[in-house]
């Protein structure tokens, strides 16, 4: 309230708190009056504004630079129906492979080739999770779209090849840039084609970025959408490379005050031609599009992941995203978590921060806080702009390396509970990181809430975000919460101090929530998983969880091949009761659940599973009560005194 914004994708590097626009132009919002949720979509691609009360007092409004007054509103009253609606109108994506929500590590750049397999070696021998390296502009030819530097790369396939083996997916970067250059066959085909785009007054649009002068591709033009795609052939069929990262789309052009292409720029607009005024929004998403679907089309069988820095409202059904050149600073990590959970709220979930901070260096305490953020935001990677130094996992001490590793760990632990969190997602359009309002709108103590957030359904998370500090006070929300660390449980609905040194962020788990996790991988599919552990968070009353598994790649699941499993807990003072319901036809590879029961309030004198009494041997030593049990049951009956 009080702030007039705008939506006009802009590079901003290093960007500060207030500062707008930024890279994406997603003309939505959503409000609460008087506790009513409604929603605002003004699906307007030219340059829009929105005053919140700043120039009339308890008035906003909005308005474009052109076009149409074509606007949705969304009634609630929740905002959970209002934040489903808005994403189911713009569309959510299919789910990615599983390797994308692991953990991924970037830099601008890695090179040449023995620094990238040199990077790979450090993270297998200190057994740091990561499943993912991204290749940054110079890996190519003078900065040329779909070419290679050979002498920094002399056998990109061998290269791609050697690292899958040991685990690890390869990412590069595509920008729309195209160089001016006549032995350029990208160039020569594009010109024999018409595609770049023109200027009002006839001549090709000319901008400079990193390879120096260059066209830039009409992507509003559904030809030349076809063609881009057809360019990943060689990268994904032949090379192997495994998914492709489109930066400087909005489009950004160097040396110039307006940083991007000259207004009266002419577009194709899918066959109504514009000008730039109304195609520059939309640009990115158009280019990612095309991205997309070579991608999807090339990498088949397998699932495609895309992510792009320039975005509009609905390019979540093309793409991941992330909040764009950031600073390593402390207020850069408040606004990575602002931000994240901003963009969760506007449609496009599969979004996370240079964890880290791109521009600048973190020290060892900065870059530890921001880890134990960013493993809880759905898209996971450290990147930074190499000129400032390093910024992997052991760039800093071998206490933060140790809480670093500590963090990845716990990422891939709770794999199969984020998996699920984007399977609603996917589904349902339910965000998949929530601020505390959207989680209950009917206690107003939410309505101003911003550090704290809920991480799918159940898990309540509080980054700390200050220097030298042992801990922090938050808001825990109405209900009881288990600490996840000590599994304290405090009741909510009142701000409190919580404990955090530098190896813990504040962490709670809902009462009554059953969270699914894996053991520790090295990457995504390095082992045959022979139990699932179900941590099981006792609670008198009845609470549901769901926990949504197929291959972790491919589309069988499209065809039925998914195992979808409901859980429903019964807790009273003297018995705890587990209902298993299931959908779907996929077999998994376990076969066994390990149940992990935290906070009974009684000492167990009985189980049965299935209506057969089971021997209380199964209990586990060292005072955890642990069982393990058929992934088939239907019912798992505990009794106490």
């Amino acid at each position: 309230k009080g702030k007039r914004v705008h939506n006009w994708c802009t590079d901003q590097y290093a960007y500060g708190k207030d500062q707008d626009p930024l890279y994406k132009a997603v003309p939505f919002y959503c409000g609460l009056h008087k506790n009513i949720a409604y929603g605002i979509f003004f699906d307007n691609t030219f340059k829009t504004h929105f005053d919140f009360a700043h120039e009339r007092r308890n008035v906003t409004s909005f308005w474009a630079d052109g076009g149409e007054m074509n606007y949705y509103f969304f009634y609630g009253p929740e905002m959970s129906k209002v934040i489903k609606a808005y994403t189911n109108l713009t569309g959510t994506p299919e789910l990615p492979p599983m390797w994308a929500m692991g953990y991924h590590q970037s830099k601008w750049s890695y090179f040449p080739e023995s620094n990238v397999k040199a990077l790979a070696k450090q993270f297998r021998d200190l057994k740091i999770p990561c499943d993912a390296l991204y290749l940054d502009i110079d890996y190519m030819d003078g900065f040329r779209c779909f070419t290679w530097d050979k002498k920094k790369f002399p056998d990109p396939k061998r290269m791609i090849t050697e690292l899958n083996e040991d685990g690890f997916k390869t990412v590069v970067m595509i920008d729309p840039g195209i160089k001016i250059d006549k032995e350029y066959s990208i160039y020569q085909e594009a010109m024999e084609n018409d595609y770049f785009c023109k200027r009002g007054d006839g001549p090709y649009m000319r901008g400079k970025v990193w390879p120096g002068e260059c066209h830039f591709p009409d992507f509003t033009n559904p030809k030349v959408r076809e063609w881009w795609a057809e360019l990943y052939k060689e990268f994904m069929s032949e090379l192997g490379v495994h998914a492709v990262w489109n930066d400087m789309n909005e489009p950004a052009v160097m040396e110039v005050p307006s940083k991007t292409a000259p207004l009266d720029t002419r577009h194709n607009y899918d066959g109504y031609p514009c000008t730039h005024r109304k195609a520059h929004n939309i640009y990115g998403m158009q280019m990612v599009r095309a991205t997309y679907e070579g991608i999807k089309k090339y990498v088949y069988p397998k699932r495609p992941f895309v992510i792009t820095r320039a975005a509009y409202a609905g390019t979540q059904r093309y793409s991941s995203t992330w909040t764009g050149d950031n600073v390593a600073t402390w207020e850069h990590l408040w606004l990575a978590n602002v931000q994240v959970q901003r963009m969760c709220m506007s449609g496009m979930s599969f979004v996370g921060s240079d964890i880290g901070g791109f521009a600048e260096q973190p020290n060892g305490e900065l870059f530890a806080r921001w880890i134990q953020l960013g493993i809880f935001h759905p898209f996971c990677r450290v990147h930074s702009s190499g000129d400032h130094g390093d910024q992997e996992p052991w760039s800093f001490d071998s206490d933060i390396t140790d809480i670093v590793r500590k963090f990845i760990e716990l990422r891939y632990e709770l794999l199969p509970y984020l998996y699920t969190m984007f399977w609603r997602y996917s589904k349902n359009g339910d965000p998949m990181l929530k601020p505390l309002v959207y989680f209950d709108q009917e206690d107003p103590q939410t309505h101003f809430r911003t550090d704290e957030f809920i991480f799918g359904e159940q898990i309540l998370v509080c980054p700390v975000q200050e220097p030298n500090a042992k801990g922090r006070r938050m808001y825990v929300p109405r209900g009881k919460w288990y600490n996840y660390w000590n599994n304290e449980v405090v009741e909510g609905g009142k701000e409190q101090w919580v404990e955090a040194d530098i190896d813990i962020i504040p962490l709670f788990v809902k009462e009554g929530s059953i969270i699914p996790k894996f053991p520790v991988q090295q990457y995504v599919g390095e082992l045959d998983m022979k139990e699932l552990d179900l941590e099981v968070y006792f609670r008198i009353g009845t609470q549901s969880s769901t926990v949504y598994e197929d291959e972790q790649d491919g589309y069988d699941y499209k065809k039925g091949q998914y195992s979808l499993r409901n859980f429903k807990l019964n807790g009273k003072e003297n018995s705890l009761v587990i209902q298993q319901f299931k959908d779907g036809t996929f077999l998994t590879s376990y076969e066994k659940f390990r149940i992990n029961l935290h906070g009974l309030p009684f000492e167990i004198k009985a189980i049965e599973l299935d209506n057969e009494e089971m021997p209380l041997n199964q209990l586990k030593p060292n005072g955890n009560n642990v069982i393990e049990v058929d992934k088939d049951f239907t019912q798992l009956l505990i009794k106490g005194k």
